[in-house]
């Protein structure tokens, strides 16, 4: 499985930016999906996650209420929506999928995920 993660860009605070993580080529399977962040110097972080069948999420409580983590068909794994982005939003966001028979269960350890895209740099400005 290869993804690519893509719609970061640079924006000012009150912004919004919509990440979408989809297969680069596609295969068979259902597969959850989590959002991470990394931001210089600081460790990966968790930041939203989704079931396979989209009925269940989980977000970090630094982005509950702004970001929104969903999906619509097999070849998008997810989209992040990120409205009122702050500046301590600024970090490199990484999409990953984790292939699992349990299509309505996310996931919230990074070392649970099977797949990784190559991230996306998203910078807020003040």
């Amino acid at each position: 499985v290869q993804l690519q993660a893509s719609g970061g860009g640079l924006v000012q605070a009150g912004d919004s930016l919509r990440l979408s993580c989809e297969h680069s080529r596609r295969t068979f399977g259902t597969y959850a999906t989590g959002w991470f962040r990394q931001a210089p110097g600081k460790e990966r972080e968790f930041v939203a996650a989704i079931s396979w069948s989209g009925g269940s999420t989980y977000y970090a409580d630094s982005v509950k209420g702004r970001f929104t983590i969903s999906r619509d068909d097999a070849e998008i794994l997810s989209y992040l929506q990120m409205n009122s982005l702050r500046p301590e939003d600024t970090a490199v966001y990484y999409c990953a999928a984790k292939r699992t028979v349990y299509t309505g269960k996310y996931y919230l350890s990074f070392r649970e995920y099977d797949y990784w895209g190559q991230g996306t740099l998203v910078t807020v400005s003040s």
